[in-house]
């Protein structure tokens, strides 16, 4: 592939935020999909705390009403967050509003590996987080959303 297919195809794993495959593309070949993802997530590790900042911020927030890259729809409808009762929408929209006003960015977990529950209960765990923690809880939840996007292009259904 070249730089820029490698890019347009790579891109998506993380959202919004084709930085991150158009600077792991000049470390081609990977040997495998681990490097590859290794690799990705490393860019991030390594980036300015600005660009870290940026890329949590790119992801919208959980059960929200609004437009979702294809990929966040079908993560928030496989946790069930489209089949919330009025009153857990509503309680994910407090928790999504509590959560920025403390950290100034969305609420980020990796819904393929959740349920509405488990996310209920990540809220209350994350919120008592210093900024620092959440920042690297964040990210680490984006490197699985990533594996499992990875893994999506790299074997389809």
């Amino acid at each position: 592939m070249s730089q820029e297919e490698f890019v347009r195809v790579v891109g998506p794993v993380f959202e919004h935020s084709p930085w991150i495959a158009n600077d792991a593309a000049a470390n081609r070949p990977f040997a495998d999909f681990d490097e590859l993802h290794r690799q990705l997530c490393q860019m991030v590790r390594a980036a300015p705390v600005e660009k870290q900042l940026g890329l949590i911020k790119a992801h919208p927030d959980l059960a929200a009403r609004g437009v979702l890259t294809a990929e966040s729809a079908r993560e928030q409808i496989s946790a069930g967050l489209d089949k919330l009762q009025p009153e857990e929408s509503s309680a994910i929209r407090l928790q999504n509003q509590a959560y920025r006003e403390k950290f100034g960015f969305p609420f980020v977990i990796c819904a393929r590996l959740n349920n509405k529950d488990s996310i209920a209960a990540a809220f209350t765990r994350r919120l008592t987080h210093s900024p620092q923690q959440e920042i690297q809880t964040a990210l680490e939840e984006i490197f699985k959303i990533a594996a499992l996007r990875l893994r999506d292009l790299c074997q389809p259904d």
